[in-house]
């Protein structure tokens, strides 16, 4: 029951954060994706165009997979908390990834009423990309590890 708790947790405090940062006014994202980017041109300065479009198209990067990875994790942690390691059937990773879709859709529709955001359909799309994405990798490490429990049971 420990665990579960814990799991629960884990979900309700992550989709906390999306919300807190998804709350912040454009002015604030857009700050905290930059500094981001501008770290990040710092390592690839020499790849990038002259023209300054670079920056602009390593910003958008940056801002698409903040989206990605944080439903990655959502789904995970969805995922993780719906089902048992052992025993991960196919309506668990359904159930979190609609969790996660929806919650995706949610937080779009959240921030059309933020000073300076938008609510984008792309970003759902890649919301529910970063989920699938994680539950197809935690269903991944699940198969292989309970396939190497059976085949240990088994010697």
């Amino acid at each position: 029951m420990r665990n579960k708790t814990a799991a629960w947790t884990a979900v309700i405090g992550w989709m906390v954060l999306i919300f807190v940062l998804s709350h912040q006014p454009g002015s604030v994202s857009s700050g905290l994706s930059s500094g981001i980017t501008e770290f990040l041109i710092g390592f690839a300065d020499d790849l990038l165009p002259e023209n300054g479009d670079g920056v602009e198209q390593v910003h958008t990067f940056v801002r698409k997979n903040a989206h990605f990875i944080a439903y990655f994790i959502l789904g995970i942690l969805l995922v993780n908390a719906l089902g048992s390691w052992n025993n991960l059937h196919f309506r668990e990773l359904l159930i979190a990834f609609a969790v996660s879709a929806l919650y995706g859709a949610s937080d779009e529709f959240h921030q059309l009423f933020i000073e300076g955001r938008s609510g984008e359909f792309r970003d759902v799309l890649i919301d529910s990309a970063g989920a699938a994405a994680g539950l197809l990798v935690y269903w991944t490490i699940n198969t292989v590890a309970v396939g190497k429990k059976m085949e240990n049971r088994k010697n």
